[in-house]
């Protein structure tokens, strides 16, 4: 029994509102709107509840074995790999020899030319935002948008890289040694951290704020690999042969 009419609000309703019974105020068919109602009412908490925490742990009610297995196999390399990443000497700017650093060094130049519109200081600044807000949004994207947790975990996996490619940089600040982009060093040649760290006087901090960031690019990298790593466990229970995975 609705009280008021759920589209535009009018009371009193007829004490009968059984079909063909209407609203006195906008004539819409009372047995419609009493059904639909609910309906749309039942949904939302569902949908509010997707949006919640819950959805760092999302886990589809059937998972292909199939697909399982792949990921498992996908999160042993990412875990190798991270690992391998972690343990290079940031000091030595190991970094820059790794296969990762080559498409995080494109996400570093577009990021110059991206927050250039803002003046020097942020262009300078935006090497190292865009290669950290770049896999960021990628993160965030798989997770909100598609619901994939694990594709997240990955995500953030790259943000933990990156962090860690942007150690070195630091680190370097005060007695440039590594080799830039243009074949020099910071001695003769464009150095954004001695820009940004002598801008706020703070190049003497250079060596501990490196040291600081490859630690935090680090705990991003383990965090990544024990996201994904509960996020397959709970996957474990909701394996089933020839499924597809559905979101």
């Amino acid at each position: 029994m609705l009280e008021h009419c759920p589209k535009c609000g009018h009371a009193p309703l007829p004490a009968d509102q059984a079909f063909p019974a209407e609203c006195p105020g906008c004539g819409v068919i009372l047995a419609r709107v009493g059904v639909a109602a609910p309906t749309r009412r039942s949904r939302q908490p569902a949908r509010d509840a997707a949006l919640g925490p819950s959805l760092l742990w999302a886990v589809p009610e059937r998972v292909d074995s199939t697909a399982w297995r792949l990921r498992v196999a996908l999160l042993a390399v990412f875990a190798a790999w991270g690992l391998r990443l972690c343990w290079m000497d940031y000091r030595e700017g190991d970094m820059a020899a790794s296969f990762i650093h080559g498409p995080l060094l494109v996400f570093h130049e577009a990021g110059h030319v991206i927050f250039r519109v803002f003046g020097e200081w942020v262009g300078v600044l935006g090497g190292t935002l865009g290669q950290l807000l770049m896999p960021g949004v990628l993160c965030g994207a798989l997770l909100w948008k598609n619901r994939d947790p694990f594709g997240a975990a990955i995500g953030l996996w790259l943000v933990g890289v990156s962090v860690l490619d942007v150690s070195p940089y630091m680190y370097d600040a005060p007695e440039p040694r590594l080799t830039l982009l243009g074949g020099g060093t910071g001695n003769d040649s464009f150095h954004d951290w001695i820009y940004l760290f002598d801008s706020v006087n703070q190049l003497h901090h250079a060596h501990a704020i490196g040291a600081f960031t490859h630690a935090a690019g680090a705990a991003l990298v383990l965090l990544a690999l024990a996201w994904g790593a509960g996020v397959l466990r709970r996957q474990k229970n909701n394996v089933g042969d020839g499924v597809l995975i559905e979101r």
